[in-house]
């Protein structure tokens, strides 16, 4: 006998395909990256002339060739030179799929309160009223209804099979959950992977930044002949500063907002291992 352990093909397909797709959003991230960078952070209202910049190399300069000095913070991110495009671009990115876990995981929590949810099948399921649980499923609209919807589905269909025995039936009932909720979890995991990457990478390459500013620093010192030269050092160790600080700070966001998604994941499995279990036990009981 074939238990009813899958989903419909295109439930299948929604769920593999939930959530953004990050070939095609990344690379609009970072064109928007560079565009906020040239148009925003390097906007000439965000500079004035400065006469003491005249012949530092590494100093912005306008359409009419006077060296510019920032006004405020915006300006100064600029001055943090070619590195500051794919921090900000990681930044965006962190936040675009930090929004975009939060809608696809408050979707799969369902309608209501998965506690009550689970409290409630659990209470059905000891009085083996498998229809009535079968309808708070879809009251749910969730990861954890679809799973316990699956498993109850299957759960009638062995209640009624004579061609197996009872430990037979237990194994396809835990079958019939593990591939449910199989099913569920690429939908919940899909794109956490990016912001535990960027937690590392933006880090990498706001040091790669810091060195390079560094390098400016140091190569205005020696082209100065030992005399130092304050505005090009100044420059150079504050773009190494600016990349520090923006690769720091998108680490720091990636790493909670992972964090914090994952423990939501955790807690949707546990609620579904957790409800797995009653239906189990309620299957050995009044079967």
């Amino acid at each position: 006998m074939e238990m009813n352990v899958s989903k419909n093909d295109e439930q299948v397909v929604a769920r593999k395909a939930g959530g953004l797709n990050p070939a095609v959003i990344i690379p609009i991230l970072l064109v928007i990256g560079i565009c906020i960078w040239l148009f925003v952070l390097g906007s000439p209202g965000n500079f004035k002339a400065d006469p003491r910049l005249a012949g530092a190399s590494v100093a912005f300069s306008d359409v009419e060739g006077k060296e510019m000095h920032p006004l405020g913070f915006l300006g100064m991110i600029y001055m943090g030179g070619v590195i500051v495009p794919l921090l900000v671009t990681f930044m965006i990115t962190v936040i675009v799929f930090s929004f975009e876990r939060y809608f696809v995981l408050s979707k799969a929590s369902g309608a209501g309160n998965v506690d009550n949810f689970v409290v409630k099948v659990r209470s059905l399921l000891n009085s083996n009223k498998v229809d009535e649980a079968l309808e708070e499923c879809d009251r749910q609209q969730g990861s954890v209804g679809n799973v316990v919807k699956e498993g109850l589905t299957t759960y009638k269909a062995l209640a009624h099979d004579t061609t197996l025995n009872k430990e037979q039936k237990m194994v396809a009932l835990n079958k019939a959950i593990e591939e449910a909720t199989t099913l569920e979890m690429p939908m919940l995991e899909k794109n956490m992977m990016i912001l535990s990457t960027l937690g590392t990478v933006a880090t990498l390459v706001a040091l790669l930044g810091t060195v390079i500013g560094m390098i400016r620093a140091f190569f205005a010192l020696g082209a100065s002949g030992g005399t130092p030269d304050a505005a090009a050092l100044s420059i150079g160790i504050s773009e190494a500063l600016i990349n520090t600080a923006l690769g720091i700070g998108t680490s720091a966001v990636a790493i909670i907002l992972y964090n914090f998604f994952t423990s939501k994941i955790d807690g949707l499995t546990y609620k579904i291992d957790e409800i797995a279990m009653s239906i189990q036990q309620s299957f050995a009981e009044f079967h």
